[in-house]
């Protein structure tokens, strides 16, 4: 997709990326907190961090099993997928205390959990790629989008998702995205060799009232040759999807049509709305943390 700046121009209130703080490690799992700060993850250091303006960036946790996406629970209590060790989903209640909520589907470990988002049922839905995880590891043959309903039952949303990676609802929770990254280890050659992958995309489904998924389609294509994946997404309020990609953050309008890529200093991996007005975009390209502004809130 183009840059296609002119479509872009009614959606960024500024084109300038703010370089907020530099961390090393792996920056990812943006969440804006209603308190006034951010916080995300250093995924290979497994530490939860904390910027805000005045204090700068501090270690909220250490030992999150590197920890990745985060959301918040309808509690406002925050979320975590933690890829390594026990592989599971957690929850972090305000006293720091950390309580498991998904360890296993039918028995089996997760592969490697990456992404959490909470529906206004209280259910929560996470993705489970399994190209992340040694082929000996993994304990069953798929990857999956699952579903923990709000009684704690974990169910398999889909197993149609090739690499599934970051989610999001449409404003209404009518409709759940998902990136898909790649759809084999081959993909990472031609990323190496520059050729243009085809397997980069998002998958939408219809999600019923009782949360299941139905209507397996392709939403976009973010087929590039360029260095970056479908990853992390959020929507704003006017159903605008905003996902990490190939060079810069990929918008799409509510029925798919791409408006264009919003560019940076690098290119992220995950993005969360946030601020006073939810009108900051914070974006977590690896080793920093950048924001910039936009003129519709997100969710």
């Amino acid at each position: 997709m183009a840059d296609a700046t002119d479509g872009l121009s009614g959606i960024l209130e500024s084109s300038e990326h703010t370089l907020l703080a530099s961390v090393g490690g792996n920056t990812e799992g943006p969440l804006w907190h209603p308190g006034g700060y951010l916080t995300f993850v250093d995924l290979t250091g497994s530490r939860l961090l904390r910027w805000d303006a005045e204090g700068g960036v501090s270690v909220l946790r250490e030992n999150t099993g590197e920890g990745n996406g985060c959301a918040f629970d309808r509690q406002g209590r925050l979320l975590m997928c933690e890829g390594a060790g026990h592989r599971r989903i957690t929850r972090m209640d305000a006293d720091g205390t950390v309580t498991p909520i998904a360890e296993r589907w039918q028995g089996q470990r997760f592969h490697k959990p990456n992404d959490v988002v909470c529906r206004s049922d209280g259910s929560v839905y996470f993705t489970d790629p399994s190209l992340r995880l040694e082929p000996e590891l993994r304990e069953y043959d798929f990857a999956g989008v699952f579903r923990i309903a709000p009684d704690g039952e974990v169910h398999l949303a889909t197993d149609g998702c090739e690499y599934p990676n970051g989610l999001a609802f449409s404003p209404d929770e009518s409709v759940l995205y998902v990136a898909i990254s790649r759809v084999s280890l081959d993909c990472l050659g031609e990323e190496e060799r520059g050729e243009v992958c085809v397997h980069r995309k998002i998958r939408a489904f219809d999600v019923a009232a009782d949360g299941s998924l139905s209507n397996n389609r392709v939403f976009a294509d973010m087929s590039s040759a360029e260095p970056g994946v479908p990853d992390g997404m959020k929507v704003d309020t006017a159903g605008r999807v905003f996902c990490t990609g190939s060079g810069g953050i990929w918008v799409f309008q509510p029925d798919g049509a791409p408006i264009g890529v919003i560019r940076g200093p690098e290119i992220p991996r995950n993005l969360a709305f946030g601020g006073p007005d939810n009108r900051t975009v914070y974006t977590t390209p690896g080793q920093s943390i950048y924001s910039f502004q936009v003129t519709t809130p997100g969710l």
